[in-house]
């Protein structure tokens, strides 16, 4: 059991971000750590550790102990930390000269250098940040999808305008959170200073689909953007509706005055 465990590497998305200064200096007086750009690293014995500061933590051949000793650390540098954690892991082994695959969920690695687990761990942490996307784009569009079924019915979405803003203002806050941090998803700025490392980097991320679950979370995105725009519609139309009421009833009563005078 021990063995199987120095042979995995898990990975958790913590929270939205991970201050790494704040990691740096609780870790840094235990464990020797150095930054590379958007990610820390941390040497452990017998094991290695990468911190990205979009909320992902993901460690390399840890005991349970080592590794729930390291997260105590990170939480609090965390904003927004999740409510649960959900740990996933791969098994890895070490083939040297041969390039990085993925296999049957195992990681076959050409060495276990520092910069080729950083390498492979930028496109896990990018797989687990594209999650959390994901599930919160789907969790939208099925939270709303009454919405355009109701206005195919019945030609109308039953809100009152104040609940059409609430709405409008909640789905604008979600895409808006989510377009803001696509950047996270492209290739790292990492690999402008160690190119060598980004084939490491693609192969990994063609096995996690990085670029087909990316396109179509921009398909999720544009269906909220559509919900967004029927709703805008809905809210000037009921908006108009009330001025034209306003405007009867105005009438209506300056006639009311008029005959009564």
């Amino acid at each position: 059991m021990a063995n199987a465990k120095a042979h995995d590497v898990e990975f958790v998305l913590i929270g939205r971000n991970i201050s790494l200064e704040k990691v740096s200096k609780q870790l840094g007086n235990q464990f020797f750590e150095k930054r590379y750009r958007d990610a820390l690293y941390i040497s452990v014995p017998n094991g290695d550790c990468f911190v990205f500061d979009y909320g992902v933590f993901v460690c390399w051949g840890l005991s349970d102990q080592k590794r729930d000793q390291i997260l105590e650390e990170i939480l609090p540098a965390t904003l927004i930390p999740e409510e649960s954690l959900r740990w996933e892991k791969l098994a890895f082994d070490v083939h040297e000269d041969k390039p990085v695959s993925i296999s049957g969920d195992e990681v076959s690695l050409p060495n276990r250098k520092t910069l080729t687990l950083l390498a492979v761990s930028h496109a896990i942490a990018q797989s687990c940040k594209l999650e959390q996307f994901e599930s919160v784009a789907e969790k939208v569009i099925l939270d709303n999808a009454y919405l355009s079924d109701t206005l195919a019915k019945t030609g109308n979405i039953p809100l009152n305008r104040k609940k059409l803003a609430k709405l409008r203002g909640m789905l604008f806050q979600t895409t808006n959170d989510i377009v803001l941090h696509f950047n996270l998803l492209d290739t790292p700025e990492f690999f402008w200073e160690y190119p060598d490392q980004e084939a490491h980097y693609l192969a990994v991320a063609k096995y996690l689909d990085l670029k087909p679950r990316i396109e179509l979370l921009n398909l999720k995105l544009d269906t909220i953007h559509s919900l967004l725009e029927m709703l805008a519609a809905e809210q000037n139309h009921k908006h108009s509706a009330f001025l034209e009421w306003i405007i009867i009833i105005l009438i209506a009563v300056d006639i009311a005055v008029y005959f009564g005078h």
